[in-house]
């Protein structure tokens, strides 16, 4: 009788079985969550301090559970059990191609106009050479695929305007050269916080540099 009472008072040992909460994400994820929280600040649902910290939290979450707290009240952005809508999107056609780590984007305008617009896809690196022409980049609705954009500019004799969303910010001290041309930034966000953060380097010979917001009104 006393051993039976004995093996009894063993207590009984179990394994919790995981939810889609506990699963771990990937820097993919991590990543996709930050463009979600820069789509909130610019439809006005974050201010800038909130959008820096919820950042940080979602590049240092180890689990979906973790992600699903950055976005808990963001409306419509967030499945009740931690669904993996946070993996990586496909990308949806007329958004051009994915690109990926090393690889830059090489636009080029020589004697023309180049413009770039609407949910045009942003890799993490591009060259824009102008030459007697100009070119126009809006990264308003542009689908960026990292924090950071450099941005390396060779330009001679043309003109090269950049519009940035208000949450967005440039860091332009890298260039190393402006010759018989001019840099007008109407955005005042050189050097501070911000996210995108378009980073600038090379050279404007003979021409100018605009960097801007949208501009708001019917003429845009």
């Amino acid at each position: 009788m006393a051993e039976e009472e004995t093996i009894a008072a063993q207590p009984a040992t179990e394994t919790k079985p995981l939810t889609a909460r506990d699963i771990r994400v990937s820097d993919d994820e991590r990543e996709h969550v930050v463009g979600v929280l820069q789509k909130a600040i610019g439809q006005g649902m974050l201010t800038l301090d909130e959008f820096t910290e919820r950042t940080d939290q979602a590049l240092a979450a180890r689990t979906r559970g973790d992600l699903n707290t950055v976005l808990a009240d963001l409306p419509g952005l967030v499945h009740p059990g931690a669904a993996p809508q946070y993996a990586p999107m496909s990308e949806p056609p007329g958004y051009g191609p994915n690109y990926g780590l090393g690889q830059r984007l090489e636009l080029n305008a020589k004697y023309s106009s180049l413009q770039r617009s609407g949910p045009w896809q942003v890799p993490a690196a591009m060259v824009v050479r102008n030459k007697y022409g100009s070119t126009k980049l809006d990264f308003t609705e542009a689908r960026v695929a990292t924090p950071v954009v450099q941005i390396e500019l060779d330009s001679k004799w043309g003109s090269v305007e950049l519009i940035i969303p208000q949450h967005a910010a440039v860091d332009y001290n890298s260039i190393t050269e402006i010759k018989f041309g001019s840099l007008d930034d109407k955005t005042g966000s050189n050097g501070r916080a911000g996210s995108p953060r378009y980073v600038l380097t090379g050279r404007i010979h003979g021409g100018s540099l605009v960097i801007r917001h949208p501009r708001r009104g019917i003429f845009g």
